[in-house]
């Protein structure tokens, strides 16, 4: 035979509580604290996605503690300087490159220059 275990009571929550509570967080969404607590979560969320999904790292490519931290801080280095390339440029455009020496002889002879070349300061 058998014997029968115990069972504690089970309490859910009913219709009405979870339509308050409900209620509740749907009122405190709305709130300034809210939306500037969430705008820190969602940059955190979309860095998280971006490197597990834009940057494969899901999986480390190499094995060891010490490797796994290398990979994470290296491809981290590389998405900020993703991100700077990306800003926009500032009021006033950066002052243009002196022409290199040869640049200058070429212009001096009337040289053509060509157009794969840096132009910068011409």
């Amino acid at each position: 035979m058998h014997q029968h275990r115990r069972q504690r009571p089970h309490r859910g929550i009913s219709p009405r509580e979870l339509r308050d509570l409900q209620l509740r967080v749907r009122t405190e969404q709305q709130t300034p604290a809210w939306k500037a607590r969430y705008a820190v979560r969602s940059g955190v969320e979309g860095t998280v996605n971006e490197f597990t999904h834009g940057h494969g790292m899901r999986h480390c490519r190499y094995r060891g503690q010490g490797n796994a931290h290398i990979q994470q801080v290296l491809t981290a280095i590389a998405v900020n300087i993703e991100r700077l390339r990306g800003l926009s440029p500032t009021e006033e455009p950066p002052t243009p490159r002196r022409p290199t020496t040869f640049q200058d002889y070429l212009d001096q002879r009337e040289i053509p220059r060509l157009k794969s070349w840096r132009t910068l300061g011409t």
